[in-house]
């Protein structure tokens, strides 16, 4: 509706001054000529504004105008007030301001809207935590939020998954992002993103530095650009396994992104599980593949239930209707011992070279716990 891009264009200007019409039609999705007319308009109901021309140009109000519009739909108001659990906010020590600033956007709403966000907020709660987490070791970000405020390159004692030594670094960087629980500090090392974990992260310390971080280049980017390289390594080894059909479901969500597809059942269909593939955690990082970029998540649960409750047995082959065909890709063979929890309720079908890796883990394991069992 106009009346909706009037008021963004007005709150645009307001936060960022002298906007380039370019810039402000490609925010709204419409034409530059559109805007032009947008700005006649707001220019006819009595706002200070004004077009310059030239290479530095753009569109600006005239200093000091403000409006205290806050402009928010219903629905906008609902999604302020749709708030996360309160972790993220609580680890950069911003719980007190989070609370102070929602109070006074309900006393700015509308009073129409107030209902509604307040219901929003009592409904409605996101947890972005896994199920059965475990504790979590402390994580003080306190000089790594400094680092990313004051634009100063950082120094950090790292220590990379798999490994007892620490490490030196010196980083620009980008910003902190919570993801599933866990905290990472997305930065430069010698021009190159990487990912650190901040829970690995044994010390830092500021340097008088500033920061050079690439031109730009932004935090959603660089996090974006980390991600593919964690999520989409290369997964060579292919399997094909069965699984009982009473532990289908546990499976599907423990082996998340191992999956290449649904399930398939015996009688040719698929289960219609395929798409809670990915609701677990990618085995890849079990594999012990990962560094400072690894989600660092062994296999997961994701499901609504609780997954303790599905303790995995094995009852004798049982016929063909009883067991699903799952197809998986690993990055390196010996991944495929992830498969090895759920004891003889799934069978390794090929390739020949995974039944074997199969094979010696588990006579291994037979090995370990061989002297505990009683003579006959």
């Amino acid at each position: 509706m106009k009346a909706d891009r009037l008021l963004s264009i007005l709150l645009l200007l307001q936060t960022r001054g002298r906007v380039p019409a370019g810039e402000l039609a490609e925010r709204l999705e419409v034409s530059t000529r559109t805007v032009y007319r947008d700005i006649e308009s707001l220019s006819a109901s009595g706002v200070p504004v004004y077009a310059e021309r030239g290479r530095h140009g753009g569109i600006a109000l005239l200093p000091g105008f403000r409006t205290d519009v806050t402009g928010l739909t219903t629905d906008e108001a609902r999604a302020l007030f749709i708030l996360a659990a309160q972790g993220a906010h609580a680890a950069l020590g911003l719980d007190e301001a989070l609370g102070s600033a929602l109070r006074k956007v309900m006393a700015a709403l509308p009073a129409p809207h107030r209902p509604a966000a307040e219901l929003a907020g009592s409904r409605i709660l996101v947890d972005p935590d896994r199920w059965m987490g475990g504790p979590r070791p402390a994580v003080d970000l306190g000089i790594l939020h400094t680092a990313v405020f004051t634009d100063l390159r950082l120094r950090i004692r790292y220590r990379h998954s798999g490994e007892t030594r620490l490490r030196t670094y010196t980083v620009d960087p980008y910003g902190l992002v919570a993801k599933a629980g866990t905290w990472y500090l997305v930065a430069d090392r010698r021009g190159r993103p990487q990912l650190f974990r901040a829970d690995r992260v044994a010390s830092a310390t500021l340097t008088d530095a500033p920061v050079r971080r690439r031109a730009d280049v932004a935090l959603a980017e660089v996090w974006q650009q980390l991600r593919r390289q964690v999520e989409d390594r290369p997964a060579d080894v292919r399997v094909t396994a069965r699984i009982r059909r009473d532990r289908l479901d546990l499976a599907v969500r423990i082996l998340g992104g191992a999956l290449t597809g649904p399930p398939r059942t015996g009688d040719g269909e698929d289960t219609g599980n395929g798409e809670e593939a990915g609701n677990g955690e990618d085995p890849r990082h079990g594999a012990g593949i990962g560094d400072g970029e690894d989600a660092g998540n062994e296999a997961g649960t994701g499901g609504g239930e609780d997954p303790r409750h599905e303790a995995v047995a094995g009852n004798g082959k049982g016929t063909g209707n009883d067991w699903a065909t799952l197809d998986l890709a690993y990055p390196v063979l010996p991944a495929v011992r992830q498969l090895l929890q759920f004891g003889d309720s799934l069978e390794v079908l090929d390739p020949p070279e995974a039944r074997q890796v199969m094979a010696e883990a588990a006579a291994a394991l037979t090995a370990v716990y061989a002297a505990d069992t009683p003579s006959a």
